[in-house]
């Protein structure tokens, strides 16, 4: 997959998430194989403001590139001028979402509500990318419902608009995250297109990594939830990609230590308070269905100290020791790809 300099042969690729992909999840997948990741979703409006938050979002270090900056709005100036502000931020790429179907991003005309403007939409890609040096590319769904599905032309008007690549998510808007994302759109887009096509939308195991190539053709794969709690996701899709053999399930300690090398980066990048409380709603997903697990997580998001933290889920790992001794660990491969309570999250 090429996008300006770079390119990747079937890469997989970190999605976007709204309070899940700062620069401590980034750097977590990028270390389990991830082969770019984005940033969380940025308001340009925000942006043109000078809202500190916002700002933050742009920050990033070496070890995650190549990764992209994405922006959202519907204003076609403030499109402009926060394009020209993330690119001071030395991205491979920018990226504009046209995808979100929440409502508060939907709700007030960008993101997926622009599916209905496609007109507006390439009014807003030919904007950006003559306002910036950089590779631009989008990410967005299928269509606004399943009677208005208009991706295939959508398509060409962004390309023509210079759109150098396309993230699709084979869900409509009014889907949300309902349902089983359509790969048959992705496919059809992927026939149709120019420029390459991103596939996203279900992919919770490696095995569902090489499968969404196979059916769709996509030129790379990107992984949203399936992702969380399960950085080791991005290793295993590689592997089994380039190999066809498959990577054991990371058992009890690999999963324990992931929790911890999370909570350290996000100490490091938020402070103490801030990256201990934002970690909180995390453990849930690293320590699924371990023995005795509920105890473990009310301890957690009791402790105020990042250091008692890490102690407690050390002593997890003693205790788990003793239960795989007796045999009372749950079937990892159960465990990863058991998604009742599937996370439901903005991108």
């Amino acid at each position: 997959m090429k996008i300006g300099i770079l390119d990747i042969d079937r890469p997989v690729i970190l999605a976007p998430m709204e309070d899940v992909t700062d620069r401590a999840f980034r750097q977590l997948c990028k270390r389990h194989g991830a082969d770019i990741v984005y940033t969380e979703f940025i308001s340009a409006e925000a942006l043109r403001r000078g809202v500190e938050k916002s700002l933050r979002k742009l920050q990033t270090d070496a070890v995650e590139r190549p990764f992209a900056i994405q922006i959202f709005g519907s204003n076609v100036d403030s499109m402009v001028e926060a394009a020209v502000i993330a690119e001071e931020y030395g991205p491979d790429y920018l990226d504009i979402n046209f995808g979100c179907p929440t409502k508060k991003v939907a709700g007030k005309g960008a993101g997926a509500a622009l599916l209905r403007e496609p007109e507006k939409m390439a009014e807003i890609c030919e904007a950006v990318v003559k306002a910036v040096t950089l590779p631009v590319t989008a990410k967005t769904r299928i269509g606004w419902d399943l009677e208005s599905i208009n991706i295939l032309d959508i398509l060409p008007r962004m390309e023509d608009a210079g759109i150098q690549a396309l993230a699709l998510h084979g869900r409509t808007r009014s889907q949300m995250y309902k349902g089983r994302a359509d790969w048959n759109w992705i496919r059809a887009a992927k026939e149709h297109a120019r420029i390459p096509i991103i596939a996203n939308g279900d992919i919770w195991s490696a095995e569902d990594a090489v499968a969404m190539f196979a059916e769709t053709g996509a030129d790379g794969v990107m992984i949203g939830r399936g992702s969380i709690g399960n950085p080791f996701i991005f290793e295993q899709a590689k592997q089994l990609i380039k190999t066809g053999k498959p990577m054991p399930n990371p058992d009890f300690r690999q999963r324990i230590h992931a929790a911890i090398d999370h909570l350290t980066l996000s100490v490091q990048f938020k402070g103490e308070k801030y990256g201990n409380l934002e970690m909180r709603r995390h453990y849930s997903t690293y320590l699924k269905a371990l023995p005795m697990v509920s105890r473990v997580r009310n301890k957690l998001v009791r402790e105020d100290g990042w250091e008692q933290v890490i102690q407690i889920l050390l002593d997890y790992e003693a205790e788990c020791e003793g239960y795989a001794r007796d045999g009372k660990i749950f079937d990892d491969t159960e465990t990863l790809n058991d998604h009742s309570d599937k996370l439901v999250l903005n991108y």
